[in-house]
């Protein structure tokens, strides 16, 4: 089963971030062969951190809860709330087997928060700037809650426009980067 978790980041958890950043990715590590795509949101600036991104392939949903609320920031109190919901790689792949690689151009987290019937779920025509795609889903796995993709983008408005706006509650869109240890 594969599940999206969004951390989303404390104010000023910074500091506490940046101390546990060896503890994250050791505790990450653990997780590299079931792990879909991972990776930091920024605030509008490019460089603030805001949250923690892991779409991961676990057994069931009990796994899914210990991955996330075992994870080292949670635990210190990094991290404000958590997202987590079931969730399916309508791509099929991995972020590491996306061909443009981990960096050149902007890359956004765009999370819709779905809003009655399902909306979104065949892949968009520029499949080649999709990351990772799939709809968010109720924990029996049943019912559409959303739609969670990473993609490269021009903007965050280009980004946006790629879900059906007037079939969600909510859009956000926060600016992404590749996650994990930094290539040696």
């Amino acid at each position: 089963m594969e599940f999206f978790c969004y951390h989303r980041d404390r104010r000023d958890s910074l500091g506490l971030r940046t101390e546990l950043r060896e503890e994250h990715w050791s505790y990450m590590d653990r997780y590299a062969a079931r792990m879909i795509a991972r990776g930091p949101t920024f605030a509008p600036d490019g460089r603030t951190p805001t949250g923690s991104v892991h779409i991961v392939d676990l057994p069931n949903s009990a796994a899914a809860r210990a991955f996330a609320f075992d994870e080292p920031n949670y635990q210190a109190g990094a991290y404000r709330d958590v997202l987590l919901r079931r969730w399916h790689n309508t791509l099929g792949r991995t972020m590491w087997d996306w061909p443009g690689g981990r960096s050149g151009g902007d890359r956004y987290l765009v999370l819709g928060l779905g809003a009655g019937q399902a909306a979104d779920l065949d892949v968009s025509a520029d499949r080649d700037e999709l990351i990772a795609y799939g709809p968010l889903l109720s924990d029996d796995g049943a019912n559409w809650l959303g739609t969670a993709a990473l993609v490269r983008a021009e903007d965050p408005d280009e980004a946006r426009a790629l879900l059906t706006p007037d079939r969600y509650a909510e859009i956000e869109v926060h600016g992404w980067a590749f996650g994990g240890r930094p290539p040696s």
